[in-house]
């Protein structure tokens, strides 16, 4: 049975048609990137998936049941998103945060127990921020709050995770560190769907790669077959001439899963 099994979906926003007629599956354990240009219906893909958007027609299937049938409580022990990193407006540490993620297993107005202090301390480690937990968010870098977001994520108990461009806005070395982490979590058995504007690090983590353009699925496979310099002028609208050496190795991302922070 797939994680997801997406079946001739279609959603418009009003008037607008943003996806019509996608069928997908998506199995347990990888990486699954999306990639395309702005308005190709990527994040609205996510959140179908997440079940924040209910398709116009069609279903989404999460572990062969219907989402649109689902609790929140029930979404949210399978699936974690981790959005774009964003900086704190209240200064909560980074400990509360991760903690936030136990509110699936919470009961209404119940106090955490020594159960989700144990999850939230082991999955702090598992990240290697430990020494970052009673520090403010408003005080630790961007990389730093993305790698608390997937935290909180791991402390959901989901075994996976539907992230949205989440490198955006961080500096180079910071999206390898959090592109490392990812990799080796999926190594451990989690799942990853992420969105991104890099073929580069589509290139460097991903199983899957699927390339999206007016709400449709114009490529999938594997990112070496994928992403090559006709599909990714095609989807970008670009001219060939534009590389001028081949894709993928002029990105210059070393392969994740090889290569040790």
């Amino acid at each position: 049975m797939p994680l997801f099994a997406v079946k001739s979906i279609a959603f418009s926003y009003g008037a607008t048609p943003v996806i019509g007629n996608l069928s997908l599956e998506i199995e347990e354990g990888g990486v699954v990137a999306l990639l395309g240009p702005n308005g190709s219906g990527k994040t609205t893909l996510l959140k179908l998936l997440l079940g924040l958007l209910r398709p116009r027609q069609g279903q989404v299937c999460l572990r062969g049941q219907d989402l649109a049938r689902m609790s929140y409580r029930e979404v949210a022990r399978e699936l974690a998103y981790v959005p774009q990193v964003h900086r704190e407006t209240f200064g909560y540490t980074v400990s509360d945060v991760v903690m936030m993620g136990r509110m699936a297993h919470a009961s209404f107005l119940a106090r955490y127990g020594e159960e989700d202090k144990r999850v939230v301390s082991q999955a702090l480690e598992r990240l290697s921020i430990t020494h970052l937990a009673n520090r403010s968010c408003t005080e630790i870098s961007g990389g730093e709050r993305q790698l608390t977001l997937v935290a909180r994520a791991l402390a959901q108990g989901a075994r996976a995770f539907i992230m949205d461009e989440p490198t955006s806005n961080l500096d180079y070395g910071n999206q390898i560190r959090l592109l490392q982490r990812t990799a080796q979590l999926a190594d451990g058995g989690f799942t990853f769907i992420f969105t991104t504007h890099h073929p580069g690090h589509a290139f460097a983590i991903a199983d899957r790669v699927i390339m999206m353009r007016q709400g449709e699925i114009v490529q999938d496979g594997a990112p070496g077959a994928v992403l090559e310099r006709e599909t990714l002028c095609r989807l970008y609208d670009l001219p060939a001439q534009i590389f001028d050496r081949p894709v993928p190795s002029q990105w210059g991302m070393p392969q994740m899963r090889r290569f040790n922070l």
